[in-house]
């Protein structure tokens, strides 16, 4: 089971969520998100990054200039497209990839799977219970039962939080989770404790 950790927007959270467990740590690229950073925070950010966790990148129907701007100055590891953007775009950066699925916008789970077809290059995919009008990180919970085969890595995201993880884990299966407003203390700012809480639930119940 690996825990990725989102919306980190300090050096004292990046330090907490990796002291707390984390495999990856991901940041937002997408101004008009509470928790976005610009290139210069997140340059800063990536070098209180210890080794063997993976930097994330969280975009959102960006420009391709400013997805090399950011990859100029900013070492990530993984990029991962919140918005309507086609695979050939997503692969066009020499970074693995993950697409997120708007799993609000999809009825059931041959949507799900079909929508995941059009993304085949994709290195993962992340269910979030976003939709056309938002970007994620809204702490709503989705119906796991629309969670389709595929045989790509499924991150499992959307309202998870120390008391429904476990829950969520067991249910699903998935091979990673992704929270990010489920361990904060305050808009934008991360709990050491939740973090610390929620990775060990999801590793005792992916046992």
């Amino acid at each position: 089971m690996r825990i990725k950790i989102c919306g980190l927007s300090c050096a004292e959270d990046v330090q907490a969520a990796a002291a707390a467990g984390a495999d990856a740590l991901g940041f937002v690229f997408y101004p008009p998100s509470k928790r976005a950073v610009s290139i210069e925070e997140a340059a800063a950010l990536l070098s209180a990054v210890p080794p063997f966790v993976q930097s994330v990148g969280l975009f959102v129907n960006p420009e391709a200039a400013f997805v090399r701007a950011v990859l100029e100055k900013v070492p990530l590891e993984v990029l991962q497209f919140h918005g309507q953007e086609e695979a050939a775009f997503c692969a066009g950066f020499g970074r693995r990839w993950i697409k997120a699925v708007p799993m609000q916008d999809l009825p059931d789970s041959a949507a799900v799977a079909q929508y995941c077809s059009a993304y085949a290059q994709a290195d993962g995919f992340l269910l979030d219970a976003f939709g056309a009008q938002s970007s994620g990180g809204s702490g709503k919970v989705f119906d796991w039962k629309k969670i389709p085969a595929v045989s790509k890595a499924l991150i499992l995201a959307g309202g998870l939080n120390v008391e429904n993880v476990a829950a969520a884990v067991k249910a699903v299966r998935p091979w990673a989770v992704d929270v990010s407003s489920g361990v904060e203390s305050a808009p934008a700012r991360k709990s050491f404790a939740k973090m610390q809480a929620f990775i060990s639930q999801a590793r005792a119940a992916a046992l």
